[in-house]
């Protein structure tokens, strides 16, 4: 829920706003057995019967091609009850999403809505999809057997002597957001946001462990300038009461829209190096936002270069580095392809980014369709176009950025930290690249190859552009290497400390470095670090991956090939003894002296995971 300062608006196109609205902010939760597709086709729903019904006829009407949608690219017309209708322009298309043009006077945005309703709770006896969803005032009422749950958060219950309550500014499925002042002490007078959530809401133990997450994640992400200040949480029999900073400057989504629906390259990369920041930051203590979207930015103040804040962690969730989430959350037009596939981490924000970047660009969404289950498979299956306007006026580092950030395999896009080291990114006003949470993940695993990988990849390594290095070297640097010129685990410790929030010290240092604890005995310099720390799913995704490849395996030819027989090479990738390795390595050996193959270089690289 936004901390907006203004009364959102019914939205006077869209008849269907009421039944949008219940359903504002419900998520999708299930738990682990889940089916093959997040799209189920044999479901489908009655359609609307009046002018939204025409407008859907005349979309897919072939006579019709040459006319505008008249919608604007925000404007999202469908109701939810049109989930699953297979008037879907994805279901026609599945190379490029339809096309998407401006009306002017355009109407507001309609309110932002969660991908699904709650199919079923994720403890009890009813099963997803065996009964209706409750929605409204039925929900409630069937959350009523929930009254035993025991509702303390053992939050101060001092909220009426401390804070003077004034004007609801947003509201939200469960709850509403308004102004509030401090009564007395050194902050008398002074305007904070509070976000309301009643007790009465809460009919379920989910409920109840979603708002302790959510109140326990702001504590802990306490502190970077990029975050909406956590002050602290209330409660009474009533109600809890989460006190934050006011920001009154608006949302990102208002400013998009007063600009006409796009930013200028330099502005846009302004806002970009503000949303990679905080996000940056939430990975390396291990929070996932899980509902990055225009909406969930507030800036300040109304000042034109205004501080961005990033708000809203009520779907948000911690993550441990080698964890996958199943939860669907988030919004349609954001939600990254591996949560509608169940498995996903840190990366499914980056995708988001990568969205709000083609918005900010352009104007458009990347992903559109008139059903949510259209911008599901649209999602899944379209690529964003890049041939419309204003694209081909763009940079082509702009062109890059974004799709980078939108590559569907998540082992192939940019971290948040990549991103900031990006060519269109780097150069503006001296962008400070933060520590990612990747590297360690990625040494952690050279530390545990065979010494014919780490062979392979320090081939691939000294392959590297000056574009590729600079993100290793801000990274080796952010480590404070010895005065040798090498890292140790100490090395690592310290700046885990220098970077960690005070609460998340305990939680994640000595995990990482338990890990880590091959180099308690050894010292790696920069060369070794590069290919400790490189990334060779995202070399693949490059157009210049061939060369790199064929570099690297020359390069390996003359240092760190040598002839091996298949049994030894399933040793070293640790495939079990029931996999046929004679028939699955056959390749992956030179026939003529036993050496390996180019195929079996490439596959080497990637490790057991391959």
């Amino acid at each position: 829920m936004g901390l907006c300062t203004s009364k959102p608006s019914p939205n006077p196109s869209d008849s269907t706003n009421a039944s949008i609205n219940t359903r504002n902010n419900d998520i999708y939760r299930k738990p682990n057995s889940v089916s093959a597709s997040p799209l189920p086709d044999g479901v489908n729903s009655k359609e609307d019967q009046g002018k939204q019904g025409e407008e859907e006829k005349e979309s897919s009407n072939p006579n019709n091609e040459g006319k505008k949608s008249p919608f604007f690219p925000f404007y999202s017309p469908s109701p939810a009850h049109y989930l699953f209708s297979k008037k879907s322009p994805a279901r026609s298309s599945t190379n490029s999403t339809p096309k998407r043009f401006f009306r002017r006077p355009f109407p507001p945005p309609s309110p932002a809505k969660h991908i699904r309703a709650v199919l079923a709770r994720r403890h009890g006896s009813v099963k997803p999809n065996e009964a209706a969803i409750p929605e409204g005032s039925d929900a409630e009422a069937a959350g009523a057997t929930g009254t035993g749950l025991d509702k303390s958060f053992g939050f101060s219950k001092h909220f009426g002597s401390k804070y003077e309550l004034g004007d609801e500014v947003g509201r939200g499925h469960f709850g509403y957001t308004c102004t509030a002042k401090f009564k007395k002490g050194e902050l008398k007078g002074q305007q904070v946001a509070v976000k309301v959530i009643p007790k009465a809401k809460m009919t379920t133990a989910i409920a109840i462990e979603d708002v302790t997450r959510e109140v326990k994640i702001l504590r802990a992400l306490s502190g970077h300038s990029n975050l909406v200040q956590f002050y602290d949480a209330y409660e009474d029999h009533d109600n809890v009461y989460i006190v934050m900073e006011l920001c009154e400057g608006g949302e990102l989504l208002d400013r998009i829209l007063s600009r006409g629906g796009k930013y200028t390259e330099d502005d846009a990369k302004a806002v970009m190096i503000q949303i990679l920041n905080v996000v940056a930051f939430c990975h390396l203590q291990g929070v996932v936002h899980r509902d990055l979207k225009p909406e969930n930015f507030l800036f300040t103040s109304k000042d034109e270069n205004s501080q961005l804040k990033a708000i809203d962690f009520g779907l948000s969730d911690f993550v441990k580095p080698d964890e996958r989430l199943n939860d669907i959350v988030g919004s349609a037009y954001y939600v990254a392809p591996e949560v509608l596939h169940r498995s996903y981490s840190t990366e499914a924000d980056v995708w988001s980014i990568g969205v709000i970047a083609y918005i900010l660009l352009c104007g458009s969404r990347p992903f559109w369709a008139r059903t949510e289950s259209g911008i599901f498979r649209a999602v899944l299956k379209a690529d964003p176009s890049f041939d419309e306007a204003p694209w081909p006026s763009l940079s082509s580092e702009a062109r890059d950025f974004v799709k980078r950030l939108l590559n569907k395999d998540p082992r192939k896009r940019l971290t948040a930290a990549q991103a900031l080291s990006h060519p269109w990114i780097k150069k503006y006003n001296d962008v400070k690249v933060p520590l990612d949470i990747l590297i360690f993940k990625l040494v952690k695993a050279y530390l545990r190859s065979s010494s014919l990988r780490k062979a392979a990849l320090r081939a691939l390594s000294k392959t590297l552009t000056v574009d590729e290095l600079f993100y290793l070297k801000e990274q080796f640097a952010l480590l404070e290497p010895n005065k040798n010129g090498t890292i140790s685990l100490e090395n690592i410790k310290a700046a885990l400390m220098k970077n960690a929030t005070d609460a998340m010290k305990d939680a994640r240092i000595p995990e990482f470095l338990a890990s880590l604890n091959a180099l308690q005995y050894r010292r790696m310099d920069f060369d070794e670090f590069c290919a400790a720390a490189l990334t060779v799913h995202q070399l693949e995704a490059l157009d210049r991956w061939e060369q790199h490849a064929r570099c690297a395996y020359e390069i390996f030819e003359k240092e760190g090939n040598r002839p091996i027989v298949i049994e030894e090479l399933a040793s070293e990738l640790g495939l079990s003894p029931s996999v046929p390795v004679h028939a699955v390595l056959h390749d992956w050996i030179r026939h003529t002296d036993g050496k390996l193959s180019f195929l079996g270089f490439v596959k080497l690289l990637h490790g057991v995971s391959s």
